[in-house]
């Protein structure tokens, strides 16, 4: 099993301490999500399932690519990934060229983790169809492989057109793995047949069941379990075909890399 970190679920201020204990500890990945804009109109915010607000507009954002590239100057091992971004609110050139540096400054560690979105108001913010994201979403995922992998591309489709061009550097990996986010079915589907695995929700063992069953054998999974209840459990996990767990072994962000450090000596890690 491999083990991941949320950096989002923390104060900004402590993500570079985390990454780094990460790293020293044995985890095999660190995760950031994204969002690119809140709109102060909080009509437009509801989360699904959910009775509040799913945001709130004066919270900080980053670029999670380029944060992660200043991370990936302190640690040498540890996995760099984002949970997730919104690869359809930009032009796939954007995307690629983002995650490409990403791979290449830190010698091939990226992960890129995609999903269409659920916050409607940063879409028409952006002035993009929030009823197109999926299919942009999966329009866009064919266009960055093929920059990454093609020496030239030219492309004509639904919402991206352009001319025959050239895109380098390449990035290190020569598959750099993408991952799709997202619990219904369409989410699902992509991450079956477009990308290299599933990201999960929030679950715990049984919870996730159903989603499993919907998505298939054969697709690799990674769930977010933040509260494994003993190392033990971890192989009922495995036993379910999840490969990474990304785990939050702490409960105030203050005793985040003592959380880590008691977690990875509880599973083994080196």
């Amino acid at each position: 099993m491999k083990f991941g970190v949320p950096l989002g679920l923390l104060h900004p201020a402590a993500w570079k301490d985390v990454a780094v204990a990460a790293d020293e500890l044995g985890f095999e990945s660190v995760w950031l999500p994204e969002h690119l804009v809140f709109a102060t109109d909080l009509s437009l915010a509801g989360y699904p399932g959910a009775t509040a607000p799913g945001i709130r507009p004066g919270t900080p954002l980053f670029d999670a690519p380029a944060y992660l590239c200043w991370l990936a100057a302190f640690t040498s091992r540890v996995r760099l990934g984002t949970a997730v971004q919104l690869l359809a609110l930009r032009h796939p050139f954007v995307s690629a060229r983002a995650f490409a540096t990403l791979d290449v400054v830190s010698s091939g560690r990226a992960i890129c983790g995609v999903g269409a979105g659920w916050y409607r108001g940063e879409w028409e913010a952006a002035g993009i169809p929030f009823g197109t994201r999926g299919a942009r979403l999966d329009e866009a995922i064919e266009v960055v492989r093929r920059l990454w992998s093609e020496p030239v591309i030219a492309h004509s489709g639904r919402f991206y057109s352009f001319p025959e061009v050239a895109f380098e550097p390449k990035p290190v990996q020569r598959r750099l793995p993408v991952l799709a986010g997202g619990e219904s079915a369409a989410a699902l589907r992509r991450a079956a047949r477009l990308c290299d695995g599933w990201i999960s929700m929030p679950h715990t063992i049984e919870s996730i069941r159903p989603q499993l069953d919907r998505l298939g054998p054969g697709v690799p999974v990674t769930a977010h379990a933040y509260a494994p209840a003993s190392p033990g459990e971890v192989a009922a996990w495995e036993a379910l075909g999840v490969e990474r767990l990304i785990v939050r072994p702490w409960t105030r962000g203050r005793d985040a890399v003592a959380g880590l450090a008691g977690f990875a000596a509880d599973h083994g890690l080196t």
